[in-house]
């Protein structure tokens, strides 16, 4: 599990520690921990070159005391200070004293072209907006290298609350963050920025005990303990009934998806709703088909434009249930429906259904995801989960913990581009649906389907479709179960 707190609280507790240690203690605690890094990164130390990109902060002073341990191993370490005269005056003492040497931004290239690692430590985490052009110049000489780049705390260019990126940024092959994640790195882009993330205890752990966490992923374990396991008296009306209002005559493999998905998602029974119960029998007889009783629907995916198509959602969500909105059903929604009398609803956009139904491009969802899913959950009062690499979960304002900021916002990190692929939002759909028909919260139905869907996507032969990965489904349960 990783959990990520805003620089505000990370900078209050940082604050607290230091008056109750020596000066320059964390940074020094810090650095061995990035030099630690960075000699498994190397492998050989000795005689390996190393080059630090430097900048004014806190995070060029941890790569300058690194660079002196590194430099105190043996490396040969050069410094490119582009802080000027600003630059840490202790880590650029320490360096010295340990052999190291500085070089001007114009000579970069030269010490990059031989480098056997970069260490980015040029902004850090309250840096705003891109690099600036002579550390965006530098940045993409250090790309162009071809060593491998460590990241001090986050990649310099990233937004540390939202994975914001405006203009250049660093990209790095590994990042050492200090004391406790940041939101920028489990929230895209900024973690397809921060390569492998390795945390480096500092100290700050209780420092941040009463702070509210930004982001935070479910470990298998917690994913494991919410799957729905049936007693011994257990019927498949007890497991629970989930209705699925999905596909239509144009559109009949998103209902066989969206069955799919729910058949494998922990419930007792399907029940399908509409056009083409044939298509859905023919792959699924145990299929149960008119209306009934059911604990949660599924509707919208691949409803088309059909007239029966609105009244078809509109009897989901007048029957009081949890129920999941996906696709064409997002787009149905008005406002009457998406905040009047109605069961929990979970909303499943990607980011042009979610710009849609905030009333935005899909560049502004895209390059703010954290607050894009807050700002729906809030404005819609329903869990959203925003698809994507990174998948988020934001519960509404009273719901799993969420205040009218947001509260904490559950991210899926075992997502794949593989899963960029028709027909797969139609089999999470039915899952997610499926784990609230068999009593699962909103929140944690949609995180523990998000889970189990970017795990059977990886179980799935590559490249995959939407029918193996629903098919890879109950490997991806008997993985947890056998992991919990």
């Amino acid at each position: 599990m990783r959990i990520a707190y805003s620089v505000h609280d990370v900078r209050a507790a940082e604050r607290r520690l230091m008056a109750r240690v020596p000066e320059d203690a964390l940074m020094l605690r810090a650095a061995a921990g990035l030099a630690a890094v960075c000699v498994r990164t190397l492998g050989r130390v000795s005689g390996a070159r190393v080059v630090l990109l430097v900048g004014s902060g806190d995070n060029g002073g941890d790569a300058l005391h690194a660079g002196a341990r590194l430099a105190r191993r043996g490396a040969g370490v050069r410094a490119v200070l582009l802080g000027g005269d600003r630059v840490h005056a202790g880590g650029l003492a320490a360096l010295r004293r340990a052999g190291g040497r500085t070089v001007d931004p114009d000579q970069a290239a030269v010490a990059l072209r031989r480098a056997d690692l970069v260490v980015d430590g040029i902004v850090g985490i309250g840096g705003r907006g891109g690099l600036r052009p002579e550390a965006a110049r530098v940045a993409r000489q250090a790309a162009a290298c071809g060593a491998p780049l460590v990241a001090v705390d986050l990649p310099s260019g990233i937004d540390a609350d939202s994975g914001r990126v405006d203009g250049e940024a660093v990209r790095a092959d590994v990042t050492v963050t200090f004391g406790a994640h940041k939101p920028g790195l489990l929230v895209d882009p900024g973690r397809g920025h921060a390569g492998v993330v390795h945390p480096v205890d500092i100290g700050l752990g209780p420092e941040l005990a009463e702070a509210t966490p930004v982001v935070r992923t479910l470990h298998h374990q917690e994913v494991a303990d919410l799957l729905p396991v049936p007693g011994p008296e257990s019927d498949k009306y007890r497991r629970g009934v989930v209705g699925v209002a999905a596909g239509s005559e144009r559109y009949p493999g998103a209902a066989v998806l969206a069955v799919a998905g729910a058949l494998r998602g922990g419930a007792g029974a399907v029940r399908y709703v509409g056009p083409p119960a044939e298509a859905v029998l023919a792959r699924f007889p145990e299929v149960l088909v008119g209306t009934g009783r059911v604990q949660a629907w599924v509707a919208g995916s691949g409803l088309g434009d059909a007239p029966e198509a609105r009244e078809r959602l509109a009897r989901a969500l007048e029957d009081g249930v949890p129920t999941v909105v996906d696709a064409d059903g997002l787009r149905m929604l008005d406002p009457a429906q998406r905040r009047g009398p109605r069961g929990p609803l979970v909303l499943t956009p990607h980011a042009g259904e979610a710009a849609a139904l905030l009333g935005v491009a899909r560049a502004e969802v895209e390059a703010q995801r954290l607050a894009s899913v807050r700002r729906l959950a809030r404005s819609t009062g329903a869990t959203v989960l925003l698809k994507g690499s990174t998948t988020l979960i934001a519960s509404p304002p009273g719901e799993g913990g969420a205040d009218e900021d947001g509260g904490t916002v559950v991210a899926n990190l075992n997502g794949s581009g593989w899963l960029a692929t028709a027909g797969t939002g139609d089999v999470l759909a039915g899952l997610i649906g499926s784990l609230l028909a068999a009593g699962l919260a909103p929140a944690d139905a949609a995180a523990v389907g998000a889970h189990l869907h970017g795990l059977a996507g990886a179980l799935a032969p590559v490249p995959p479709t939407a029918g193996e990965v629903a098919e890879a489904l109950p490997a991806a349960w008997g993985r947890l179960r056998d992991r919990g």
